[in-house]
């Protein structure tokens, strides 16, 4: 069953609650694997849970769930790459993350990522939400752990998404005219809403 091939609709009730679950799963989903990587140490990205992490997002509401996608799409101004070239950029992808896992800043490398696979948009739907889960698992294995907060990153820039978009936007703009990705204000905005994340932790009760 796919919800969106019956309803042709993201906005029918039925399609908005699972949705609603497939997108706790994959916070479930997530920390399960971040926690599986640290123990087994084996601090890396994959191919394999990127589409892990899109399948979680996106099963049973839209065809491909986990695949790559199989047409050529347009995201609002930004033209991504063809589909005939979505797997062999993101074998790039992943290539350039671990070839500098070591010597790069967590919060550098998330942002690379979370930039890049929605630059790609490598997927039928549930990009968004794929490249903000992949880029928190990057820095959760670069920083050693899941980071204290009440609420998580990739929830924080959901909620910020005017200015998240304009970001991405100016990346890609510059990326399409030189080669290069302009990551300032997209990497401000990550650093930002990881310390309002942080901020947001609890603090422990102590005895009087």
């Amino acid at each position: 069953m796919i919800i969106f091939e019956l309803t042709n609709s993201e906005a029918h009730p039925v399609y908005r609650a699972l949705e609603v679950e497939n997108g706790n799963r994959q916070y479930d989903f997530l920390r399960s694997i971040v926690a599986a990587s640290l123990e087994m140490g084996r601090p890396f990205l994959s191919q394999h849970v990127i589409k892990a992490l899109n399948f979680q997002a996106i099963t049973c509401l839209h065809i491909s769930a986990g695949e790559y996608r199989p047409c050529d799409v347009r995201v609002g101004e930004h033209l991504p790459p063809p589909h005939y070239r979505v797997s062999a950029l993101m074998d790039d992808l992943v290539n350039f993350i671990n070839r500098n896992w070591v010597e790069t800043d967590a919060v550098v490398l998330a942002t690379y990522v979370l930039w890049r696979l929605n630059n790609i948009h490598p997927f039928i739907n549930g990009n968004g939400r794929t490249a903000r889960a992949a880029c928190y698992f990057v820095l959760c294995l670069k920083i050693g752990g899941w980071p204290n907060g009440t609420v998580l990153l990739p929830e924080l820039i959901r909620r910020n998404r005017e200015d998240y978009c304009i970001a991405l936007q100016a990346a890609h703009d510059a990326f399409a005219r030189t080669g290069q990705p302009d990551l300032g204000h997209l990497h401000a905005i990550v650093t930002r809403l990881l310390a309002e994340q942080l901020a947001s932790a609890e603090v422990p009760a102590t005895d009087p």
